[in-house]
């Protein structure tokens, strides 16, 4: 298992043990959906080549969760990425994408997909900043409108589309 150390953050690939650790750092986020700590263990299990944690002294800081779209691998859509409050503003959601990307399982990735409601700012400034980085062209799409979910709580979910770009 390929393990990433950067400074003090420990970036590697996420495992079932992992699952209630991710669902507590999304739980605390306040601002992303919560799943179930169920789908939290198989997504850290089974998609666990495009599922990334990062530690800070031994403690989850960060977890991007995400899977390459299996008519598409070019493509690699990220579904969740989160940063413990603690740790925000480290760059460390940046290393997590960055080093995603970079994997032997994103070897042929082209494109990131992402959705991110209109008044998530942090997640548009990260997706903003990785298309910097790559050189490659950020697109907003129509994504999920909120009339897709239930209840009258949920925003839209624009969909961006980050590529083509180049690997390094």
């Amino acid at each position: 298992m390929k393990q990433v150390q950067t400074e003090s953050c420990l970036i590697r690939k996420a495992r079932a043990l992992d699952g209630k650790a991710v669902w507590k750092l999304v739980a605390d986020s306040g601002k992303l959906d919560v799943n179930s700590a169920y789908c939290y263990i198989m997504l850290c299990e089974f998609f666990s080549e495009t599922c990334y944690i990062a530690e800070i002294d031994g403690k989850p800081a960060g977890f991007v969760s995400s899977y390459v779209l299996p008519d598409h691998p070019d493509m690699l859509f990220v579904w969740q990425i989160v940063v413990a409050r603690e740790y925000q503003g480290r760059g460390i959601a940046a290393s997590l994408l960055q080093e995603l990307v970079s994997s032997e399982a994103c070897r042929q990735v082209r494109y990131v997909q992402a959705t991110i409601s209109p008044s998530n700012t942090a997640s548009q400034t990260l997706f903003r900043r990785l298309a910097s980085d790559l050189q490659a062209k950020l697109e907003i799409k129509e994504g999920f409108p909120a009339t897709l979910f239930p209840g009258d709580a949920h925003e839209d979910e624009d969909l961006i589309q980050i590529g083509p770009f180049n690997k390094k």
